[in-house]
């Protein structure tokens, strides 16, 4: 969908130069990275990514920056179903630890996400290698935006 933008510049304050098809679905660097968004509901999310030369390390392995890249995405697709459409909110912090090498196959990163306050959900992934294995768990918080002329933003 994205193919022909991949490298286009993104100029500060210009307007984006593409634009989602629905509130939940991938974004350009989600589509390169081949993410599947198979379900997002009511705090949880599932998505797979099928293991690619571009994913890997030196040695072969599926690269951490890849596999951070779904755990983060999937919890945010956690997120957005719990959320009114066009909602802004960031990533403030994460942690992700290694339990298994990835080697091939597809994928998956299961995540659930749950209100801490009115503005702030933590949320959590687990990423399974393709024969089922843990692979890592992610933990991360959330930030809602505050809306223009209240009193915290």
């Amino acid at each position: 969908m994205y193919e022909g933008l991949y490298e286009r510049e993104m100029i500060p304050g210009e307007g984006l130069p593409f634009a989602l098809p629905r509130w939940i679905a991938c974004a350009p660097f989600e589509e390169y990275l081949g993410m599947v968004i198979e379900e997002a509901d009511a705090g949880r999310a599932v998505l797979t990514m099928p293991f690619r030369v571009k994913h890997a390390q030196g040695k072969g392995l599926m690269h951490g920056g890849a596999v951070t890249a779904l755990a983060d995405t999937a919890v945010a697709m956690a997120v957005k179903s719990l959320l009114p459409e066009g909602s802004h909110f960031v990533t403030t912090d994460f942690s992700l630890k290694f339990h298994a090498p990835i080697y091939g196959g597809v994928v998956r990163a299961e995540a659930e996400t749950e209100w801490q306050d009115e503005r702030n959900l933590t949320g959590c992934a687990t990423v399974y290698a393709n024969d089922g294995t843990k692979a890592a768990t992610f933990t991360a918080r959330f930030r809602i935006k505050q809306e223009r002329g209240s009193r915290d933003e």
